[in-house]
């Protein structure tokens, strides 16, 4: 099997790392896990070291940045881009194989689901995919895996530093090839806990909007963290 590069962003994630690199963990020598981290001022890169991952640090706290920086570090043929607060079920890798070995123009993300047993995110976890699915408008904390041809064909991730799941999705040259896997991806309802669900969502939308009319990421972000 073509070998593969697990490419996680963090800035200040030592809680949550532990179990995602321990989920990990099974790809033993068939791959390389690289944590590119934003400037964390806790154990984040002591833990990253604990579990062998290949550390690199990135002079700014900037997501898009750092995906691109990890990619190009990376020596897999295949990329996999996480959250650091997601987790993947026990048997992720065996299942990913038969994909791994198809075709290299399909990218691939997982299906989403939220780690937590309210019956509110059941029904946040319906809409997101139903979007994903049929508007082809996956998000990052969904995963996404791309052959490194792909992502370098389509000039990979900018350097920015929120949005850049969606820039690179709409930079895509096909975004046919965009396929969902059978298989989830739990993320963390963190980033819900601390407001309604549907209002979180309203303003999420609100910054999407505001990006896709032109306004400049610098100030998207500096409203987008005070309000999280």
């Amino acid at each position: 099997m073509s070998k593969i590069s697990i490419i996680i962003p963090t800035i200040n994630e030592a809680n949550n790392l532990p179990l995602l690199l321990s989920d990990l963990s099974i790809i033993q020598k068939q791959g390389e896990i690289i944590i590119v981290d934003g400037g964390s001022k806790d154990k984040t890169i002591d833990v990253a070291n604990i579990y062998g991952a290949k550390v690199y640090k990135s002079k700014e706290r900037n997501r898009g940045l750092q995906l691109d920086m990890g990619a190009k570090k990376s020596k897999g043929d295949w990329l996999i881009f996480l959250h650091a607060d997601t987790r993947l079920t026990h048997d992720w890798f065996t299942k990913i194989n038969s994909v791994l070995k198809g075709d290299e123009n399909y990218i691939y993300y997982f299906k989403f689901k939220v780690n937590d047993k309210k019956i509110i995110y059941r029904v946040l976890e319906i809409l997101v995919n139903f979007r994903s699915k049929y508007f082809k408008e996956p998000y990052g904390d969904q995963g996404l895996i791309i052959h490194r041809s792909i992502y370098l064909k389509n000039n990979g991730f900018r350097k920015i530093s929120l949005m850049e799941d969606i820039d690179f999705l709409r930079r895509l040259n096909k975004k046919k090839d965009l396929k969902q896997l059978n298989l989830p991806l739990f993320t963390s309802s963190r980033k819900w806990e601390r407001s309604n669900i549907f209002l979180q969502a309203i303003k999420n939308w609100s910054f999407r909007k505001r990006w896709l009319k032109g306004e400049s990421t610098k100030s998207i972000y500096s409203d987008y963290y005070k309000n999280n």
